[in-house]
């Protein structure tokens, strides 16, 4: 079974941590199930950018943005081009994903669910 790599983030997951990609579930409900507190202000509705990562490696696996995700991302800080919203990422458990938390988020206060 592939795996998810989610690299070391200061204070969300400081030693960084590898989980089973388990097929059909959002990236962010992932990382939740595996203790990993990235921040989902809208309750995964891809109706913020608290949930911003970076997909590293494996990103061509995975179905594209659509433009709705597009548009959110737009405004998520630290945007580049290996940037999707964590909770519309649907992991495939085809390959391998290597995954990068940004160091800040646009939400001012952490929602701390």
């Amino acid at each position: 079974m592939a795996k998810v790599v989610f690299l070391p983030h200061e204070t969300i997951c400081p030693e960084g941590k590898i989980v089973e990609a388990e097929p059909g579930k959002s990236l962010c409900v992932l990382a939740l199930d595996n203790n990993i507190p990235i921040e989902h202000a809208c309750e995964l509705s891809c109706a913020c950018t608290t949930c911003h990562v970076h997909i590293r490696e494996g990103g061509e696996t995975l179905a594209p943005a659509d433009d709705l995700e597009e548009d959110m991302l737009d405004r998520a800080w630290g945007l580049d081009q290996d940037s999707r919203l964590s909770c519309q990422v649907i992991v495939t458990g085809e390959a391998d994903l290597v995954v990068e938390i940004p160091r800040y988020t646009i939400n001012m206060v952490s929602e701390q669910h």
